[in-house]
């Protein structure tokens, strides 16, 4: 007979390693989940973080087309001179996919949901709808739009 400490419960102690794995096992397969980069969703994403996430337009420049690049190109132009560094308020964004759709012959659309947080300011949310087609080295982003609440 294994005796152990008094308090100790053994079922309770397999069911948390089996918890464990199980985690893992998801967090795992949720990784394994995420779009390919080359893919129209994953260049749609690539562009998402580079523009709202991480604010690198020129990034976002990287993977643009047509509408899309001259879009970037004036925010460029627009936000060139400012600073902004460890002091500036760089908000936290997170966005999920809502739709999926074909966009002519050989484009796709997708419509994302963003929620945007700023330290000592309200959260908002807003949607933006990327569109992308096949170019020059792979998919690219040839337009994109954000709505409001």
């Amino acid at each position: 007979m294994v005796s152990t400490r008094p308090g100790r419960n053994k079922v309770r102690t397999r069911h948390s390693a089996a918890l464990r794995a199980g985690l893992v096992a998801a967090l795992l397969a949720a990784v394994a989940c995420g779009s390919d980069p080359g893919s129209p969703r994953g260049v749609a994403e690539r562009f998402l973080d580079a523009h709202y996430v991480e604010i690198d337009l020129s990034a976002a420049l990287g993977v643009t087309a047509g509408v899309a690049r001259q879009k970037v190109e004036r925010e460029i132009g627009l936000t060139a001179g400012q600073a902004i560094d460890a002091t500036t308020r760089a908000p936290h964004v997170r966005y999920r996919l809502l739709e999926e759709h074909a966009a002519g012959e050989d484009g796709r659309s997708f419509l994302y949901e963003g929620r945007i947080a700023v330290e000592d300011a309200d959260t908002f949310r807003r949607r933006w709808l990327v569109t992308v087609r096949p170019g020059e080295g792979g998919w690219r982003v040839t337009n994109f739009q954000e709505f409001g609440e």
